[in-house]
Order: C-alpha cells, then sequence, then structure tokens
C-alpha cells in the first residue's frame, strides 16, 4: 500500500453520502407528491432538484462547520506545491539521493489542512517541537517517529506511554533496552551500564562527565557559586577519571568524596600520567581545612544521585547474579537496537545517568557515520528526546543540531514550551537550536506572547479588499463608491494561542508556514501493532506487564 493512502483520518464522506440518500428520499417524495396533484414532468422534476439542493447546502454547512476556525488561513499558507521536498515523493527523491533504503521517505509530521497531503521531514532533517500540556504530542509525534524508525532508536521520555506503545514493533527489528532507574516503567535491573564506559582515559570526557551532574538539580532562580562549584566539579571530574583508570565502579567516587585527605585518586591519575589533573586534585586536598571542605562539599551534592541505591543498581554489576553490561559502542555499530531512557520530571537523581547515556550514544553513533562512505550512517538513527528539558537536559545539544543531520543522525526535541528551552539553554542557545532546526512543529497549547507573536511575525500576510459606499440624504444616486485594501497578518497571537487539538503550524526552512492535521497513530500504518503492543506491556489485569510487576514484587517481597 502506497505511503499516501495509509494515514487518514475521520473522511467527510458518510456525511455527504447521507446528504445524497436524503436528497434522493425527498426527490422521490416529492416526486410522488407532485404526480398526485397532477403536476406536470418540468415541476416534478424542479421539485426533486430544489429538495436535494436544500439538502446538499445543508450537508455543505454541517461540514463546513465542524471545521476549526484556524483552518480558514490554510490557503494563505504555504501548500504542497510550495514544499515539494516534503511530500512524498519529495522526501522519497531525498532518500534515493541519501542512499537510505526505509519503508517511510522520511519522518512522518502529518496532512496539509490545504489539499489534504502527507508531509515528511527528510532523513537529513532536524525537528524541534512545542507542544502545551495534553496536546496530543506523544501519540501524534512521539510514538509515530519512533515506531518507524528504519535503524538504532533512542527515546527520553518522563512516562512509560511510549515504551508500551512501540516495544512490541522494535522487538521484532533487534534488541530492545529499558533504562529505567527511577521505576517509571516498572522495568527490573537485568542489565546494566558503566558510565565510566564513557569516560576512559580521556580528561576531557571526565570533566564533561562531572558537567552533566553539575546543575542539574539546581534551581534554575539559584546563582552559581564563583569559585567553590567550578572547584568542585573539577574535582569531582578528576574522581571519576581516576575511578575509570583504575577499572573501579563510578561509585567509588563517593567513597573518595568522604575522605578529604585521601590521595588515592591523586597516586592513580599520576600513575596514568595525567599529571595536571593529579596536580589540581592534590591543591584542593592540601588546602585549608575551610577552603577544601567546601569544594569537596560542592563535589558531593553533583554526586548525591549515586548515593541512590535504586539508581546505582543500574550502573553498578552489584553482587548479586552476573548481569550483562550494556555498552553503548556496540549499540552504535548496529542498524536494529532500540533503548528507552526513563527519569522522573520533578525527582531528577537519574536525569544526570539518562543525559550521559544519551551523549554516549550520540557520540558512538557520530564515530561511526564519520567512518561510513559519505560520512553518513548507511541506515538513520533516530533521536526522539521528549520532555527533553526535564529528562535530557544536553547543554551540547544547540552545537550538535546542525552537525548531527549531515551524519544521518535525525534529532526530535519534544519541549512544552518555549520557557522551557530557554531555562535550559538560554534564551541564545535556545533561538539557535530552533533556527538549526529544519522542521519546527508548534503544536498549540503556549500561552507565551512573545512565542506566538514571533510565530504570527513569520507567517506571510495579506491585503483584503474593502468596498465603501457613501450616498447624499435624499439623493440615492449621488453617492460614491470606495475600493481600498488594507494589510493584515493571515494568523495572529490569538489564532495561535487557541489552536485546537489536531492542528500543527510547521515551519520549514526557505518556506512559508504551512497548517498541517496531526494524525495519531491509531490513523496511521502501525495502529494494529501498537494495539498489540500496548497489550502485551501496557499495565492491566492479564497483561504481561502486569504479570511482570506482580513477580518482581513476590522477588522484592
Amino acid at each position: 500500500m502506497s505511503a499516501t493512502t495509509r494515514r487518514r483520518g475521520p473522511h467527510p464522506f458518510p456525511e455527504i453520502l447521507a446528504g445524497v440518500l436524503t436528497a434522493a428520499a425527498l426527490g422521490i417524495l416529492l416526486l410522488g407528491y407532485v404526480a398526485r396533484r397532477g403536476g406536470t414532468l418540468a415541476a416534478v422534476l424542479s421539485a426533486a432538484a430544489l429538495g436535494a439542493a436544500g439538502v446538499l447546502v445543508v450537508t455543505a454547512v454541517r461540514l463546513r462547520a465542524r471545521r476549526p476556525a484556524i483552518d480558514r488561513t490554510a490557503r494563505l499558507l504555504a501548500g504542497p506545491a510550495d514544499l515539494p521536498g516534503m511530500t512524498t515523493s519529495g522526501a522519497a527523491a531525498t532518500a534515493a539521493r541519501l542512499g537510505v533504503r526505509a519503508h517511510d521517505p522520511g519522518v512522518f509530521i502529518g496532512r496539509s489542512v490545504r489539499r489534504d497531503r502527507e508531509l515528511w521531514g527528510s532523513w537529513e532533517d532536524m525537528h524541534m517541537d512545542i507542544w502545551g500540556p495534553r496536546t496530543g504530542k506523544t501519540a501524534a509525534r512521539a510514538i509515530p517517529a519512533a515506531a518507524a524508525a528504519p535503524g538504532a532508536l533512542v527515546v527520553t521520555s518522563n512516562k512509560r506511554d511510549i515504551v508500551d506503545a512501540t516495544r512490541g514493533i522494535r522487538e521484532k527489528r533487534g534488541p530492545v533496552w529499558v533504562f529505567d532507574p527511577q521505576g517509571q516503567a516498572g522495568e527490573q535491573p537485568t542489565w546494566w551500564w558503566n558510565p565510566l564506559s564513557f569516560v576512559g582515559d580521556n580528561v576531557v570526557k571526565g570533566l564533561m562527565l562531572a558537567s552533566f551532574f553539575n546543575g542539574i538539580n539546581r534551581q534554575s532562580h539559584v546563582r552559581a557559586d564563583g569559585y567553590f562549584e567550578p572547584a568542585g566539579q573539577q574535582l569531582f571530574g578528576a574522581l571519576l577519571l581516576a575511578a575509570s583508570l583504575d577499572e573501579q565502579p563510578v561509585t567509588r567516587t563517593l567513597t573518595w568524596l568522604n575522605r578529604p585527605t585521601d590521595d588515592t585518586p591523586v597516586r592513580i591519575l599520576r600513575a596514568a600520567g595525567a599529571d595536571r589533573v593529579a596536580d589540581a586534585a592534590e591543591m584542593i586536598i592540601a588546602a585549608p581545612a575551610s577552603q577544601r571542605a567546601g569544594v569537596y562539599g560542592a563535589a558531593s551534592q553533583m554526586a548525591s544521585p549515586l548515593a541512590a541505591p535504586d539508581v546505582t543498581r543500574w550502573v553498578t554489576p552489584g553482587s548479586g547474579p552476573r548481569r550483562p553490561e550494556f555498552r553503548h559502542a556496540d549499540f552504535g555499530d548496529r542498524d536494529d537496537g532500540t533503548i528507552y531512557l526513563l527519569s522522573e520530571e520533578t525527582n531528577r537523581a537519574a536525569a544526570p545517568l539518562i543525559l550521559t547515556l544519551t551523549s554516549a550514544l550520540a557520540y558512538s553513533l557520530e564515530g561511526r557515520a564519520i567512518a561510513s562512505p559519505g560520512g553518513r550512517l548507511p541506515v538513520p538513527a533516530v533521536f526522539v528526546l521528549d520532555e527533553a528539558a526535564n529528562v535530557c537536559p544536553w547543554h551540547e545539544l544547540p552545537f550538535l543540531y546542525s552537525h548531527y543531520g549531515s551524519r544521518g543522525i535525525v534529532m526530535m526535541t519534544i519541549l512544552q514550551s518555549w520557557a522551557q528551552g530557554v531555562t535550559i539553554w538560554g534564551e541564545h542557545g535556545m533561538a539557535s537550536m530552533w533556527s538549526a532546526a529544519n522542521v519546527r512543529v508548534y503544536g498549540g497549547g503556549s500561552a507565551d506572547a512573545r512565542f506566538l507573536h514571533d510565530l504570527a511575525q513569520a507567517a506571510p500576510r495579506f491585503e483584503p479588499r474593502t468596498k465603501s459606499v457613501s450616498s447624499r440624504v435624499g439623493m440615492p444616486f449621488a453617492g460614491s463608491t470606495t475600493r481600498s485594501s488594507r494589510e493584515e497578518q493571515v494568523l495572529d497571537i490569538a489564532d495561535l494561542g487557541a489552536m485546537p487539538r489536531g492542528r500543527a503550524l510547521v515551519q520549514v526552512s526557505g518556506a512559508r508556514p504551512t497548517l498541517v492535521r496531526t494524525v495519531p497513530w491509531w490513523q496511521g500504518p502501525y495502529a494494529e501493532e501498537i494495539r498489540e503492543s500496548l497489550a502485551a506491556y501496557a499495565p492491566g489485569p492479564g497483561t504481561r506487564a502486569d504479570t511482570g510487576q506482580r513477580d518482581a514484587g513476590r522477588r522484592t517481597a
């Protein structure tokens, strides 16, 4: 079945058919009535036609009234002809040029309100979405993108819905891992991942890992300390590097932080030739007690997520039965793996680890892409970063956005508001990432007047014609008619703020915005497979998820 016939929403055909049948029935009744009254054939046909026309007009009015008011702007926005690269044939041509063989020509966006055509992001486009709460982002964007990903898939979220909906599909294509340190999906740690495998013997990555821990759990309104926090981050980075070089678990850093005079990390660093890092750590150990306590206190605060046993079970081998170790480098070497990374939205103890693993996977895939012909992955990898600001606050992301598209690493970053992004990346970083995204989707639900104003300004303007007629009292034929026009915005803040569920405004690089009808997964080509996955994994009596949770409860007891 071709792509153009798969994603159909509610169609007006049933109402049109009902109108036609009603018109026919009315015509027959009128025909009988006029015939009994002795009317001529012409009168009979005129009556039938009049009745049919009336019913069809009523049907048309009902169909028009059912459409959202914002749809009236679609004719003034871009249509499929203005977006040739986003149509099914255009995206397929891009896929052929890139040498990508996939079931879908790209990442599905929705159907254009104007002319009702499928629109896609190509396999070299980067996506950025802003959807307010309960506007359908998971059903219309995250789940379809995850289900259709042709190669490796990385998903972040704060809920289990996307896992339950797509896990069954992904298991048919390759191995699936669920990283769930805070029990968002009730998953048990049957495997583990070592964050220090991201560090290795690399000094820069040791400091980078420390930076991932720093600031995630600090409130945005709290001002960073000018000395102790940077020094604490540097110390924590040195300890992480030392633990990695000595093949110690990541929790060993807590032991060293509780012993401020222990020079074991310094000796490990010197033995490995990391003298400058060793010197910096030694200076802190030798500092006056009050100064040393402040630095160690700041570093301990950063490392505090490693003190949670439920979290550390996922990142240490433990002392129980041997569990397999997940290696992000192996994941990057294949085209069929899927990993879901889950974290709580408020208690973000696992967020540094989610961020580290996401970064490690991206860098691993990037390295493989660089070594591949053309500098691209042979099969595109897809990152669906749902709730990115809460679950995966990746500060480097704005700098990577414009680069990853050329590597075959497709990013879809989904936020609830513009302000959420500003909290993580700052105003400049958020604007940079929004501009670097080739596909920018606003799904409604925002009350940010500034953001909505900028969206409205990006839409075209039009000049509606007006006519005014004036006349003199008592002289009806002595008046004048004036025709004029005035420039108005196609969309305004009120239109965008009240955008109904099921519609989205899409901005594409180099083109006017377009209005699309979003297509939830149950209207898409993977609906049946998603239902099967939900039946198997979503919590409920008799499901596989329910059985697993009851078994886990018995093991805990």
